[in-house]
């Protein structure tokens, strides 16, 4: 095994999104199995999971940044923590019931016919059900609202203001993902279609191009991040391209292009801004790798390898 995938392998946590995203193993190999349970056991994963109280609920509320239920379920189904584990329950329930509850419900408005909401919210949550393997009637309702609030453009927004009547990158990416998995397991033709329509929205705009004059659409969507949570930037959209069925596209091109460029000389991939704090209220539990222009972040490197094998830009030399 090559000396990089040696250094990521340090990192106990990345033992799923090693066996499966970069070396390639069948997702129900003794291998992967083994390499869920690295990622349950290790003390990242214990970190994060040490505020739970009694019940296994959070004392937190669920959306609260970076710590809340919400956000901790997110992270666990991205690290590729086993499904099935009813320990996690009570924070799926925790977060359900801010999604669905009345307060919740009241925040949504429909202005200048369109549906105003952070669509990522119940994206995420169904996302993260899904992949634990503890979703329940609740995530087929979450479903059925994200394909109802769906805009004409194939997106989603939460922008408030009559005039907005495009789509937000940072709305949609997350419904694309849930929606995506969703119907991969259901064969849901009603959520496949909506897929569809979601894709289109990045893929004609090569991911992160404007369409008008083909500009950037946002610097920070050039910039590399772990975890993205619910912020957009090329490497989070190259990996749901690639989860829904899209990476083979031309217009994904100029994205892995520029992923591509980002790689350093040691073969790994830097951070290059990071959406948490580890020294304030609300914060991450846990160091992300940190962020440098020179040195490889272990969560970044691990994801950019992952979308740029299954794009076909990378072999592991052990493969």
């Amino acid at each position: 095994m090559n000396d990089l995938i040696d250094q990521l392998r340090s990192e106990p946590a990345l033992a799923y999104k090693l066996a499966v995203g970069v070396l390639g193993f069948d997702p129900v190999s003794p291998e992967v199995f083994q390499a869920a349970q690295e990622v349950q056991n290790s003390p990242l994963v214990n970190t994060l999971l040490s505020e739970r109280d009694v019940d296994g609920r959070h004392p937190r509320h669920p959306y609260s940044k970076w710590v809340g239920a919400h956000w901790l379920l997110y992270l666990l189904a991205d690290l590729g923590y086993p499904p099935g584990d009813q320990a996690l329950k009570p924070m799926v329930d925790q977060s359900l019931e801010w999604l669905l509850g009345d307060s919740h419900q009241k925040s949504i408005r429909n202005i200048a016919g369109r549906v105003r909401r952070c669509a990522s919210q119940e994206g995420n949550a169904i996302w993260y059900s899904l992949k634990l393997g503890l979703a329940d009637d609740h995530i087929q309702q979450l479903v059925e609202k994200l394909i109802l609030w769906q805009w004409p453009d194939g997106g989603w927004n939460c922008d408030k203001h009559p005039e907005a009547s495009h789509s937000s990158f940072n709305e949609t990416l997350i419904p694309l993902r849930a929606l995506a998995l969703y119907a991969l397991l259901s064969g849901d033709v009603q959520a496949s279609h909506a897929v569809e329509r979601a894709a289109e929205v990045f893929l004609t705009r090569q991911l992160y191009k404007r369409l008008s004059d083909g500009r950037v659409i946002n610097g920070n969507f050039k910039l590399l991040h772990y975890p993205p949570y619910w912020h957009y930037d090329i490497l989070f959209a190259l990996i749901v391209m690639a989860e829904s069925g899209f990476i083979g596209d031309p217009r994904c091109q100029a994205a892995l292009d520029l992923l591509e460029s980002r790689r350093l000389p040691d073969g790994g991939f830097p951070a290059q801004k990071a959406y948490y704090r580890t020294t304030n209220r609300n914060s991450s539990l846990v160091n992300w790798g940190g962020t440098s222009t020179i040195h490889m972040n272990p969560f970044v490197t691990a994801d950019a390898l992952c979308v740029l094998r299954l794009a076909g830009r990378y072999r592991p030399s052990s493969l």
